[in-house]
């Protein structure tokens, strides 16, 4: 316990961080609060209270969080000068938002509800790279560490702050890129080393991204690849979960692993869907029928 209580006061409260470290432990709360709160909901526990409604209308916890982020991050930015207690607050506060935004975020990323469908661990995902991106923050670690921004900092007419600032940015729409390619982590931990930034944004898009739909759905090669690409990287894996869930059903069978990984990959690796037509698309197919 001493050792823990000398790396809090001196790796966090000196430094600054209490806020950060409020934050976080806001946000893993919050997560954790809710999918309770969800599983319960899914079981139709009497004494729990179940899901908000307005009328016929189901109210997302993401709506709530959205109001605690607008809410929290209003009060940060207005008392930005407070004492290190009330930016704390605000910092747990916003934290808690923002994992009733994230625990939703696979709703967002698809605009359709698949909360409990294979794309609903996107969110589960995200929450997880939140949790790291935070937590190497909190260690100290920051996305330009590459660079030395003390002479930044303390100079501000320094030359060396536009190409800080020109980095920053290459590094946001990279990682943009990757996300949209559907590789959330690699986006995320990129933004901390950029070579890995580069190698997601020059690789093919998972099929299912919004990336994939925007780009392959009249590319029907390059869909193609993706798919082959991804299901051949994620057999590995699923064959290992189906092998470990049947050693503890039963006996496990070699056939049946490959038989069964197969047959999830053919369900759940798929192409994306083609995007929507336009609204101007659509107004010209209406004056050409007329």
């Amino acid at each position: 316990m001493g050792h823990v209580r000398r790396w809090w006061i001196d790796g966090v409260v000196d430094t600054g961080r209490l806020p950060l470290a409020c934050l976080l432990l806001g946000f893993i709360v919050g997560f954790l609060l809710i999918r309770i709160s969800v599983r319960l909901i899914r079981k139709e526990v009497r004494w729990w209270p179940g899901n908000v409604r307005a009328g016929d209308v189901h109210i997302h916890h993401m709506v709530f969080g959205v109001v605690l982020v607008l809410s929290s991050g209003v009060g940060l930015v207005t008392l930005y000068d407070s004492s290190v207690g009330v930016i704390s607050a605000f910092a747990a506060v916003f934290g808690v938002g923002a994992a009733l935004v994230l625990d939703e975020f696979a709703l967002i990323y698809y605009l359709r509800d698949v909360y409990w469908e294979e794309q609903g661990r996107t969110s589960v995902d995200a929450v997880f790279v939140a949790v790291a991106v935070t937590g190497l923050l909190l260690l100290g670690f920051h996305p330009l560490w590459l660079l030395n921004l003390g002479d930044v900092r303390h100079d501000p007419n320094s030359a060396d702050r536009t190409f800080v600032i020109v980095f920053a940015l290459v590094n946001l729409v990279l990682a943009a890129i990757v996300i949209a390619k559907g590789k959330i982590w690699t986006g995320l931990f990129g933004m901390f080393f950029l070579p890995l930034l580069l190698i997601g944004a020059l690789r093919l898009s998972r099929p299912g991204a919004p990336w994939a739909r925007w780009r392959y759905s009249s590319r029907a090669g390059l869909m193609r690849r993706a798919v082959v690409r991804e299901r051949r990287y994620r057999r590995p894996m699923i064959r290992a979960k189906i092998f470990v869930q049947d050693l503890v059903a039963g006996k496990p069978d070699v056939a049946h692993v490959r038989r069964a990984a197969e047959e999830e990959l053919a369900r759940t690796v798929l192409p994306a869907p083609p995007a929507p037509p336009s609204t101007h698309h659509l107004v010209s197919s209406r004056k050409v029928a007329d």
